[in-house]
């Protein structure tokens, strides 16, 4: 993981009128009811699911896909998908925008989240994490083996693990060099020659006339402002899902190697005119 990325200065955001506020009732209440509703259904089937299964999740996962397909049309946001996400034991590395981003790839496929563990605090979003399975980490290299375990543990279970690997959030028109200690887990001895490697491209493009960082998150935005804009604007923009050929773990010599290729091609991903 690394430190915030800072990037350039905050887009302006306009005031937000009767019209605006009204928008952001309608899709924030629609939104905030969805997963009264849901969440307490996970959490109530997640307890036969655990005892039955273990560490497998067959059914729960199921709901969070649904309540995010459901979440990203009532905001309005329309997904666009690209490629076929990978089959049989993997991972998926992402580049990372957006608050968004949870919706989105959870709207595409079944996966867990990696996050940092500071978010297993966040008020209301760290309840919803831990419910949904995310995998938290420590920023200790002295927690690097308990990881890993836990990252083959799961992995081996069937969990489909989503990494950030530039340890940051952006403004949506970059790729940062991707960070590769993580990726040292995928070489482990119980996953190397069975796991693959999915690189995702997330690209959003702003509605009209906004601009183009509209939907990024970074550097000391606040998270309140960030979605009363999304939830405000009149006309939402879309968000392209794009999943690359699955990266076989045993054809890579190390980590380095395996994470060059895996940022080259979520780089790749990106129409020409959208990165700065």
């Amino acid at each position: 993981m690394s430190e915030t990325w800072t990037g350039p200065p905050e887009p302006p955001r306009p005031a937000l009128g009767p019209g605006d506020w009204l928008r952001v009732l309608r899709r924030g209440g629609a939104v905030i009811l969805l997963i009264a509703v849901a969440f307490p259904i996970l959490l109530v089937l997640r307890l036969p699911e655990r005892l039955v299964f273990g560490l497998a999740r067959p059914v729960t996962p199921w709901i969070t896909r649904g309540v995010c397909i459901l979440a990203c049309r009532l905001i309005g946001l329309e997904r666009r998908v690209r490629g076929v996400p990978m089959t049989g034991p993997g991972a998926y590395v992402a580049n990372h925008v957006s608050w968004l981003d949870i919706l989105v790839l959870n709207a595409s496929k079944r996966l867990y989240f990696v996050a940092k563990s500071e978010v297993e605090g966040w008020p209301g979003i760290g309840w919803l994490a831990r419910g949904t399975g995310t995998v938290f980490i420590v920023r200790d290299r002295k927690q690097a083996a308990a990881q890993t375990r836990l990252f083959e543990d799961r992995l081996r279970a069937g969990h489909r693990l989503l990494f950030f690997p530039e340890g940051t959030s952006t403004d949506g028109r970059r790729v940062l060099p991707f960070k590769t200690t993580l990726f040292q887990s995928f070489l482990s001895e119980r996953l190397r020659d069975v796991l693959q490697v999915q690189p995702v491209t997330l690209v959003y493009h702003p509605p009209k006339g906004a601009h183009p960082a509209f939907y990024g998150w970074w550097g000391d935005m606040a998270l309140g402002p960030a979605i009363l804009a999304t939830l405000a604007t009149p006309r939402q923009g879309r968000v392209e899902v794009v999943y690359h050929t699955p990266l076989r773990v045993a054809e890579f010599p190390d980590r380095k190697t395996l994470a060059a290729m895996a940022e080259a091609e979520v780089r790749g991903g990106f129409p020409p005119d959208r990165l700065a």
